[in-house]
């Protein structure tokens, strides 16, 4: 039958609609905490542009501490600024595979968010930089060269990921696709929250705020998605999780933690001259966690998600980089399995 043929007055109902359908038209809601969190989330939506911004005099930092506190907002935006397409593209699943409206309203809400937290480094790295990218800023210093040469490669890296993640999103459930994602929510709530009251400067410490409860309701979301369909899993189902879980930690580590050569393509004293970055913003008042802080805080992360995994009998990778022991996933067995990172 032509896509263009009329029918309505051959028989008394159309014919069933071909599946995955983009629309529902229907709004059962089955998780009332999912609902709980989507009320929260209009309760504290917040605009990036309505942080005290007036109070941010970015004179009062030398070129080479705007340049380092810049580079740490570029880094988080390797992460940030793709987040709004992937989850606009989940957000999408929810509707083709009849998600419950709670669930659906939920991944609105953190396309939303996502965008929120890109926004919020645009203006920090312009306002930083006076530039609108930092891959366009011309440096003031012989660590904003450098600097610049690290934000190009984790870019050229980044890159590699969109293709990857839209075919892995047609092949798997939201509660596979996104186990990895509890994980670095918990690792980024507590991150943020360390950030919020460690920094100095006023408009980042409300930035920081606001993201960090974010991404605490980005989390309740993960765990409501779990409780509900983690009982129901396959054995099959369980061994991608396990490798996705590795696979979110090499990918998510560049940001939350320190990037590993298993996953990244980085320069030999990429690490060295983020670290020098890092030291400078440290002592300009901008409150990046130290290596060991960072460390602490990922190994507790997977721990707390470790612990979610046990109560539905699913085994949890072993983690070496942060004293983790568990079932040995190889970059090998990323690959074979075409397995992609969600964040």
């Amino acid at each position: 039958m032509a896509s263009h043929d009329k029918i309505a007055n051959t028989m008394d109902m159309p014919p069933e609609t071909p599946q995955p359908n983009i629309y529902p038209l229907r709004w059962e809601t089955k998780t009332s905490k999912a609902e709980e969190i989507w009320d929260a989330s209009l309760r504290e939506a917040w605009n990036p542009k309505d942080l005290p911004w007036d109070t941010f005099d970015v004179s009062s930092y030398s070129w080479e501490e705007r340049e380092a506190i810049a580079y740490w907002w570029t880094l988080l935006s390797v992460f940030d600024a793709s987040a709004p397409p992937v989850f606009a593209e989940a957000f999408i699943k929810t509707y083709e595979d009849h998600e419950e409206d709670a669930i659906r309203r939920c991944f609105f809400s953190v396309t939303r968010d996502e965008q929120n937290h890109e926004q919020m480094c645009g203006l920090a790295i312009t306002k930083l930089l006076e530039c609108a990218s930092p891959l366009e800023y011309e440096p003031k210093t012989d660590l904003g060269k450098r600097l610049k040469r690290n934000a190009a490669w984790l870019y050229y890296n980044g890159g590699r990921y969109w293709n990857g993640y839209k075919q892995a999103v047609p092949k798997y459930s939201l509660a596979v696709l996104f186990s990895s994602f509890l994980m670095g929510e918990i690792a980024a709530a507590t991150i943020f929250k360390q950030m919020s009251e460690s920094c100095e400067e006023m408009v980042f410490q409300e930035a920081f705020k606001n993201i960090g409860r974010d991404e605490g309701r980005h989390m309740a979301i993960c765990l409501s998605l779990m409780e509900r369909d983690y009982p129901k899993l396959t054995d099959e189902e369980k061994k991608i999780i396990t490798k996705q879980i590795r696979a979110g930690y090499l990918f998510l580590s560049a940001v939350l933690f320190e990037p590993p050569a298993e996953f990244w393509d980085l320069p030999e004293d990429f690490i060295d001259t983020q670290r020098e970055a890092e030291a400078i913003a440290r002592e300009a008042g901008f409150g990046i966690p130290d290596f060991e802080a960072k460390k602490d805080n990922w190994r507790a992360a997977m721990l707390n998600l470790k612990a979610v995994l046990d109560k539905y009998d699913t085994p949890f990778p072993a983690i070496p980089e942060v004293d983790i022991t568990g079932e040995e996933v190889t970059q090998a067995d990323l690959d074979a399995a075409d397995i992609i990172p969600i964040f």
